[in-house]
């Protein structure tokens, strides 16, 4: 059997079985699985029979069901430039979110992977490695900036405040998708922040 340095060498011969074509349809595969049927519904043999090869291809690249998910779970975040997270201030930080929670698809794969956190919470703690904890350390940022602008009180805790949001955050995914529209998102988080004395400065509220 090859190794996998040698099976992933830049001389391999087009559609060897360790392609990279065939590493992104599994991956693609296992995330789209896991966000239409939730984690308790995905085996080995879906993944394999969605991405067009077989069981023993997906063996070769992961031990497990769970090395395959947590994977595919890092995968979808690849892609996140960390210069996008360096919000100006508070309007900017709360228009991206309300962009990333009215799209159904970044949605859905939340709520999987937080209503897995009991029996799987490898998948969480992949998102978090790879991009929830630079989110998080950009929003406390944010809302330091914030406070020392006086768009929040001298008194406001960020750390307190981001638990809110991140509480809010989770409360809204709890909707359903219909209601995901992005105005509304974002108007929900200003409305949140007002209850914590936010006031935009210049150009009018946030919420405007």
């Amino acid at each position: 059997m090859e190794s996998e340095t040698d099976t992933r060498s830049p001389g391999r011969s087009p559609g060897r079985p360790r392609s990279r074509e065939a590493d992104e349809a599994i991956l693609a595969a296992a995330l789209d699985l896991l966000i239409e049927r939730g984690v308790g519904c995905v085996s080995v043999e879906q993944v394999a029979r969605r991405a067009g090869v077989t069981r023993a291809t997906v063996y070769r690249r992961f031990p497990d069901l769970t090395a395959l998910l947590v994977r595919a779970v890092e995968w979808e975040y690849r892609g996140i430039d960390p210069e996008s997270l360096h919000w100006p201030d508070v309007d900017a930080m709360i228009s991206a979110w309300a962009a990333q929670l009215s799209r159904p698809r970044g949605r859905r794969l939340m709520r999987r992977l937080y209503a897995a956190v009991d029996d799987l919470p490898e998948l969480l703690r992949a998102y978090a490695d790879v991009h929830g904890h630079r989110r998080t350390e950009a929003v406390h940022a944010t809302l330091v900036r914030a406070r020392a602008a006086g768009q929040l009180p001298p008194s406001s805790d960020p750390a307190v405040l981001q638990q809110i949001l991140s509480g809010a955050a989770l409360h809204h995914l709890g909707y359903p998708d219909t209601a995901a529209d992005e105005a509304q998102v974002k108007d929900y988080f200003v409305a949140v922040l007002r209850q914590a004395g936010y006031a935009a400065h210049g150009g009018g509220s946030a919420g405007e």
